[in-house]
């Protein structure tokens, strides 16, 4: 969100002239390759010159991939994603007077960081977390990333801090943690174990705190062991899992939506109202879409430009 200026219209957008440097921590995951594609594709629509670096899901790379920038004198960048390692990196781009946006990576250095309404998709899915349990039940959580990435934090917590309404409600510990590579089948073979140590009438739901592909292998294992009295939720609500949400009687009961080409893309155009003397704030927050049942699934999975599920 910007206050008005000299460029009010984001058809008065321009970046013409203008060469911005696009960094990813990878394309390997949906949600970062779309994010990458929307801001590549609106810095060339806005007139601008892209330099695109992706840092093969390797945080370091992805740190060391902004050095680029630096010697090929780029106006402006745009970073999505990242860890610790890229904060030097956008202190050297600052010290040279180099602007950094980033998109899902709070950061002193940053001009602005565009994001999901995380504190939205907490909130909205503990909700529907609870209400698929009838408000009581036991749930296991795959939650990896809760200490190590500021958006999953705000989504677990969120998540959690809903539940505590909910006294009927238990977590079992320990949390388990997903691995990113590879996730599917991560998480199907810790779902496998997890249901060993929680017999039929023991565990009533899974959610996945941060993403969704895990969920995906914690669908399969519920297939395979017969298991699918199991509520499964999670947060990000991908092509491919809208698909398994609108499968009749899946246990995959709901899921929030993130836009992240349009995150992508709202990027690429507050660099261009920060060049054209506008003032922006700290953080830009692109909506979210609640999906609740197979029929919700069916609708966004439309909605979004996925197509249409029968």
């Amino acid at each position: 969100m910007a206050a008005a200026g000299a460029a009010s219209a984001d058809e008065a957008l321009s970046l013409k002239g203008k060469k911005i440097g696009v960094a990813v921590v990878g394309t390997q995951h949906f949600w970062d390759r779309e994010a990458f594609n929307g801001a590549v594709e609106k810095v060339k629509e806005l007139g601008g010159e892209v330099l695109p670096v992706d840092g093969g899901r390797d945080n370091q790379v992805h740190a060391d991939n902004h050095d680029v920038f630096l010697t090929n004198k780029v106006d402006a960048v745009i970073s999505i994603l990242g860890d610790a390692a890229v904060e030097p990196k956008f202190k050297a781009l600052q010290e040279k007077g180099v602007p950094v946006f980033t998109v899902d990576h709070l950061s002193p250095y940053a001009i602005n960081n565009t994001t999901s309404d995380n504190y939205y998709i907490g909130t909205t899915i503990g909700r529907y977390l609870a209400d698929s349990l009838g408000g009581k039940g036991k749930v296991a959580f795959f939650n990896a990333f809760e200490n190590s990435l500021r958006i999953c934090g705000i989504r677990a917590q969120l998540a959690k801090y809903v539940l505590k309404d909910y006294p009927g409600i238990e977590i079992v510990q320990p949390e388990l943690a997903e691995a990113f590579a590879n996730a599917p089948e991560d998480a199907r073979k810790k779902t496998l174990d997890l249901l060993t140590q929680y017999p039929k009438g023991t565990l009533d739901a899974i959610h996945v705190a941060c993403w969704d592909q895990p969920a995906i292998g914690v669908v399969q294992a519920l297939e395979e062991a017969g298991r699918t009295e199991i509520k499964v939720t999670a947060v990000d609500a991908g092509p491919d899992t809208l698909e398994i949400i609108a499968e009749k009687d899946s246990p995959f009961v709901a899921n929030v939506a993130q836009q992240p080409h349009k995150i992508g893309a709202t990027s690429a155009e507050n660099v261009a109202r920060y060049f054209a003397g506008e003032k922006l704030l700290p953080q830009t927050f692109v909506d979210v879409v609640p999906v609740n049942g197979p029929e919700e699934a069916k609708k966004v999975y439309a909605e979004l430009g996925y197509g249409k599920l029968d």
